[in-house]
């Protein structure tokens, strides 16, 4: 079974820094492209990041170049979302997806790459006070 499980998030005041973390398993990370989204209630799902196979390729939301990074380790199937300089507007639930398709699988646009997305995690809240 496909399972996707977000941590580290948390609250931390502007200019700070969190890493979150996105727990693959029943899959390997390497075979599928994973990215993080990020919600704020009563808007839609915004693509944040994206790492692609077979070359690795990232993209990234123009609001969020230069500050937030995303990196993976094959041995813990694991995708990790560095973000520095944290502002208020980055204040979202964020999640991990899966790149894959199938009947619930979402389209959504990460950087300047659009892609389907499906096993979503559960998310995990970050808020930054200003």
């Amino acid at each position: 079974e496909v399972q996707l499980v977000e941590s580290g998030g948390g609250l931390v005041q502007a200019g700070g820094s969190l890493r979150l973390s996105c727990k693959a398993s029943g899959f390997t990370l390497d075979d599928y492209g994973i990215a993080w989204f990020r919600q704020v209630p009563g808007e839609a799902r915004e693509g944040v990041s994206s790492i692609v196979w077979p070359d690795g390729t990232k993209y990234y939301a123009d609001s969020v170049k230069g500050r937030f990074t995303i990196s993976s380790d094959s041995a813990k199937n694991t995708v990790y979302l560095q973000m520095n300089s944290l502002k208020p507007e980055d204040t979202a639930v964020y999640y991990c997806a899966q790149e894959s398709g199938g009947p619930y699988a979402i389209n959504i646009r990460v950087g300047s790459r659009t892609s389907s997305y499906s096993h979503w995690g559960q998310g995990t809240q970050v808020t930054v006070s200003s």
